[in-house]
C-alpha cells in the first residue's frame, strides 16, 4: 500500500489526513460533521456564526464560510486567531485521530513524510505543488501527532 515516497496529496487512499475527511468529531463539547468544520467555528466567538458553520452541509461550505465577512465569508474574526490558530487546529486533530481506526490509518503510514499539497496556494498549511513553496503545518501537525502515538503511547 505504501512506499518510501512522501504522500503528497491527502486523496485517495489517504484522504482521511484531509480536514475533509467525513468524520464526525467531538471538539469544544460539541459534536462536528468534520474537523474541517470545527476549524473554521474556531474562528469566531459570535455563537450565532459558529452555529452557521456547525450546520453547513459540507466541509467545503464551511471553508467558504468561516472567511471574514470581507472576504465573503460569515466570521468575525476573533482577535487573537492568528496566535492560536496552529494550537486549535492540533487540538482538532488530536481529537480526530484519537478514533481507534483513523489512528492505525495514521500509524500505518509509518515514517513517511505529510505533505498537504494543494493547488489553492494554501502555504501556511500545505505546499502549492505547482510552486513547491509552503510551511506544511498541517502536514508537520499530523507527523507530529504520529510521532507522538508511536513513542509516547
Amino acid at each position: 500500500m505504501f512506499t518510501d515516497q512522501p504522500i503528497m496529496q491527502f486523496r485517495e487512499e489517504f484522504e482521511f489526513l484531509s480536514n475533509f475527511f467525513p468524520q464526525p468529531i467531538v471538539y469544544a463539547g460539541r459534536e462536528w460533521q468534520t474537523s474541517e468544520h470545527a476549524y473554521q467555528a474556531a474562528k469566531t466567538l459570535i455563537a450565532a456564526e459558529a452555529e452557521q458553520i456547525w450546520a453547513a452541509p459540507s466541509p467545503g461550505k464551511a471553508k467558504r464560510l468561516g472567511r471574514r465577512k470581507e472576504d465573503g465569508g460569515i466570521i468575525t474574526l476573533r482577535s487573537d486567531w492568528k496566535d492560536i490558530r496552529v494550537a486549535v487546529m492540533l487540538r482538532i486533530l488530536e481529537t480526530k485521530f484519537a478514533i481507534p481506526a483513523l489512528e492505525q490509518m495514521l500509524l500505518d503510514t509509518g515514517e513517511l513524510k505529510l505533505v498537504e499539497g494543494n493547488i489553492w496556494n494554501d502555504t501556511f498549511w500545505g505546499v502549492d505543488i505547482r510552486t513547491g513553496e509552503g510551511q506544511n503545518r498541517l502536514g508537520r501537525l499530523l507527523m507530529q501527532i504520529r510521532e507522538d502515538k508511536l513513542y509516547f503511547s
